[in-house]
C-alpha cells in the first residue's frame, strides 16, 4: 500500500518474511538493477516494510513500484538463511520512572518484575526508532501484556530499559518515547563513526543482568562535543547564537534501517532556494535558523544570502547595516554578518557561496537531534570551512504560495495513512476528524515533530496501538491522547502509533514552518493531485531564482 505519497508500506506475516523481503528489496534498490525506481531507503517494521522511493520518482511511476514490490513480497523466503547470532549481556540499574506503576498494574511486587525480566533471553527483531534501538522479543506474557503510555514523554533518559506492546528496548541516547521505564544500561549500542554502526543485528540474542557494584553508574553518554574547526582558508567563525542554529543539508540517505532519520532541512524548498541563489549545489550544507540567528565573522571575503518562509521577512545585518534577505550580500573579510528575527514562519537558511563544508557522517554534515549525530547547535567559537564558489545568481522572488486556506492559518494537504482503513479514509472516522478540525499548534514544536490540538471541535478520537511500523516525514500519528504529531525530518524511524494520514511532499516546507500558538488546517487531496503539487512545487522553486550576480538588487 502506499504510504503518503512517496513511500510504500508492505505488510508481511512475521519478522521473518520481513527481513526477507527488505533483503529482496536491498538488492534490487537501483533502478536498472531491479527495481523500477530508484529506492532510498529500506526499513523492517514488526511485520512490515517500507520502502522510500528516490525524490526523483513520478507519480505515475508509484503504481509500477508496488507491483514490484507484491512480486518481491510473493518470493520472499521466512526461511533465508541470516547471519550468525551474537549474544549481548547488559546490566541494568533497575531503578526505572515506571517500575512501581508496572509492578501495581501487573499485581505483583517490584523483585518479581525484575525476576521476569533477567530471567528471559529475548531475541533482536528488528531496530529502529532511533540508532541502535533494539525491538527485544520474548518479553514473559505478563510484562509483553503491557501496553505503550497515553502521553509519551518528550524525553527518556539514554540507556533506559523499557517494555511496551509486546517489546522490550534500550533506549541509545535522550529522545522522546512512550514505553514503560523499568531501569538503566550504560551498554553503549550506537556508534556513529564505526561500522557496522549498531552493536546489535536482527536475529541477535540479549540478556539483562542486575548491575553489580562494579558497573558503571548509568548517565549520559559521555565525552565533550568538539569546537567545529574551519581550518586554513575562507569561513565563517561563530561570536554569536540565536536559539537553535544548526548546519543542515539535504539529509542522510540509505541508513534508516539502523535507525537514523534522514535529518536535513525543515524546509527543504528554502535551503535548494538559497543555494542556486548562490551557485551551490541544491544540497549544500547551510545554517538552518530557528527564531532568531547567529552573528558570524566573516574570514576571506564572499558572498552570502538569507532564505525564509517569504521575501522580505527576515532581518539580516551586515556590521550592523540592514541588508535585504532573499538576494547574494558581498560580505568582505572581518565584516559581522548578523540573522535576526525571522518573520512569517519559523525557520530560514543562511548560505555562503561554495557552501558549507563541515564535516560529514553518514553521508550527511546535518545535525540530527532525535540522535545526536552531527555537531548539534553552533557553539561560539566554531569555524564554518566553506568551499569554492560558483557562478551567483540575482535574486529570488517569493515563494510559491501554499494552497488557498479559509482565514484559518495554514493549510497542509495530506492523503490517508496506512491505518486510515482505505485509500480515501473513508473507513476511518479519525480521518474525517482530522480534515475537519482547525487545530492549534503546540508549544511542543521541534525538529522530531509538531504536536496539534483542536482549535475548535471535537478533535480527532483516541488512536489505539498498532505493531511497530516505519514511518516517513509528515506521518500524522494520532497517539491514545487523540492529539495528532506529525513528524518531521529528524522523527523517529519507527513509530507504535496509528497514522492517519500523511502530509503531501509538496507541503513538507510548510510543515517545517508551523510557528507554537498558530492555527492550521488540514485539507484531504488524492495521491494523483500530490504528485502534481509536487512537480509544480520543483518547477516553480527553480524558476524563482533570476538573473546573475552582481544585480542591483544584491548590492
Amino acid at each position: 500500500m502506499a504510504f503518503g505519497d512517496r513511500a510504500l508500506l508492505a505488510a508481511t506475516d512475521d519478522v521473518a518474511t520481513a527481513h526477507a523481503l527488505a533483503e529482496l528489496v536491498s538488492a534490487g534498490r537501483s533502478a536498472g538493477a531491479g527495481a523500477p525506481v530508484p529506492v532510498d531507503e529500506v526499513v523492517v517494521g514488526h511485520a512490515s516494510v517500507l520502502v522510500v522511493l528516490g525524490a526523483d520518482v513520478a507519480g505515475a511511476e508509484l503504481g509500477s513500484a508496488a507491483a514490484w514490490l507484491a512480486g518481491l513480497a510473493a518470493a520472499a523466503d521466512p526461511g533465508a538463511p541470516r547471519h550468525g547470532a551474537a549474544v549481548h549481556v547488559l546490566p541494568v540499574r533497575f531503578d526505572g520512572a515506571d517500575l512501581d506503576e508496572v509492578a501495581g498494574a501487573l499485581g505483583i511486587p517490584v523483585a518479581r518484575v525484575i525476576d521476569l525480566v533477567v530471567a528471559t533471553e529475548l531475541e533482536v527483531a528488528f531496530v529502529g526508532f532511533a540508532p541502535g534501538f533494539p525491538y527485544l522479543t520474548g518479553l514473559p506474557a505478563p510484562l509483553a501484556a503491557l501496553p505503550r503510555r497515553p502521553t509519551p514523554r518528550t524525553a527518556v533518559p539514554a540507556g533506559s530499559v523499557a517494555v511496551a506492546g509486546g517489546f522490550a528496548a534500550v533506549y541509545p541516547r535522550a529522545t522522546p518515547g512512550g514505553w514503560n521505564l523499568l531501569g538503566r544500561t550504560t551498554a553503549p549500542l550506537f556508534d556513529p563513526v564505526r561500522p557496522p554502526h549498531s552493536r546489535v543485528a536482527p536475529g541477535d540474542r540479549v540478556r539483562f543482568v542486575v548491575a553489580g557494584p562494579g558497573d558503571a553508574e548509568p548517565g549520559a553518554p559521555s565525552g565533550a562535543r568538539p569546537v567545529l574547526e574551519a581550518g586554513a582558508g575562507a569561513a565563517l567563525e561563530v561570536i554569536g547564537t540565536g536559539l537553535l542554529d544548526l548546519v543542515q543539508d539535504a539529509g542522510r540517505l540509505g541508513v534508516a534501517h539502523l535507525g537514523v532519520p534522514r535529518a536535513g532541512a525543515a524546509d527543504a524548498r528554502a535551503l535548494t532556494a538559497v543555494n542556486l541563489l548562490l551557485g551551490n549545489d541544491p544540497a549544500a550544507a547551510a545554517v538552518e535558523v530557528t527564531g532568531t540567528g547567529p552573528t558570524l565573522r566573516v574570514v576571506g571575503g564572499g558572498h552570502v544570502a538569507v532564505v525564509g518562509p517569504p521575501a522580505g521577512t527576515v532581518e539580516l545585518r551586515v556590521d550592523g547595516r540592514r541588508v535585504p534577505d532573499a538576494t547574494v550580500v558581498p560580505v568582505s573579510d572581518g565584516q559581522l554578518v548578523a540573522v535576526g528575527r525571522v518573520g512569517g514562519g519559523l525557520r530560514a537558511y543562511l548560505g555562503v557561496a561554495g557552501g558549507l563544508t563541515t564535516p560529514e557522517l553518514l553521508g550527511s554534515r546535518s545535525s540530527d537531534v532525535l540522535s545526536g549525530l552531527g555537531p548539534g547547535p553552533l557553539r561560539v567559537g566554531d569555524g564554518l570551512a566553506r568551499g569554492s564558489p560558483g557562478r551567483m545568481r540575482g535574486r529570488l522572488e517569493r515563494h510559491p504560495a501554499s494552497p488557498a486556506g479559509d482565514g484559518r492559518g495554514p493549510t497542509l494537504r495530506v492523503v490517508p495513512g496506512p491505518h486510515a482503513g482505505g485509500p480515501d479514509g473513508s473507513g476511518d472516522e479519525r480521518f474525517g476528524r482530522l480534515v475537519a478540525t482547525t487545530w492549534q499548534v503546540g508549544d511542543a514544536v521541534d525538529r522530531v515533530g509538531v504536536r496539534l490540538g483542536p482549535y475548535a471541535g471535537p478533535g480527532v478520537g483516541p488512536g489505539g496501538p498498532v505493531a511497530s511500523t516505519p514511518m516517513v516525514t509528515g506521518a500524522v500519528q494520532v497517539p491514545p491522547d487523540g492529539r495528532p504529531i506529525v513528524l518531521l525530518p529528524d522523527h523517529a524511524t519507527v513509530g507504535g502509533y496509528p497514522v492517519v494520514a500523511c502530509v503531501i511532499s509538496a507541503d513538507l516546507p510548510l510543515l517545517g514552518q508551523l510557528v507554537p500558538g498558530e492555527t492550521v488546517t488540514l485539507y484531504s487531496v488524492d495521491r494523483s493531485a500530490a504528485a502534481e503539487a509536487l512537480d509544480r512545487s520543483r518547477v516553480e522553486t527553480a524558476a524563482a531564482v533570476s538573473g546573475w550576480f552582481p544585480t542591483s538588487a544584491g548590492t
